[in-house]
């Protein structure tokens, strides 16, 4: 079974956070997380390294994140469906700076992979905006 781990794979049991609403919600981090997602689903890995995190960005250079996710993510196919199975915020993950989080395990089914999780990880940047900081197919 093949694995992509952007730059750092975590699996992680965290407490649910409460639900909020504003730039400053899961609601927020699971947007930028759809849109950065919709960049990998039309095979624009490098925009999608553009708008990742700057912790991704400093993590894995743009030439590899290009070829990793390239080669993971286009054997699978086109995304057929896809739906929020869980959403967590946290503030601590293993092997990353403590911050903002959200960890978000999507049920995704793709052409040649019927039953897949993704767990894609917005964080929120210096800026105030959340950023994708870490993805992971399984």
């Amino acid at each position: 079974m093949k694995i992509l781990a952007a730059f750092f794979a975590f699996a992680v049991l965290v407490g649910a956070a409460p639900r909020g609403s504003g730039a400053d919600s899961p609601e927020s981090a699971e947007s930028a997380a759809l849109t950065w997602l919709a960049l990998v689903d039309a095979g624009n890995y490098p925009e999608s390294w553009n708008t990742a995190a700057a912790y991704f960005r400093n993590a894995v250079p743009q030439a590899g994140w290009v070829s990793k996710v390239g080669a993971v993510r286009g054997p699978l196919g086109a995304v057929k469906s896809r739906r929020v199975a869980s959403s967590q915020a946290t503030h601590s993950l293993p092997g990353a700076p403590d911050g903002d989080y959200v960890v978000i395990h999507f049920a995704t089914s793709f052409e040649q992979k019927a039953d897949a999780t993704e767990t894609v990880t917005p964080m929120k940047d210096p800026d105030g905006h959340w950023r994708v900081s870490g993805y992971y197919i399984r």
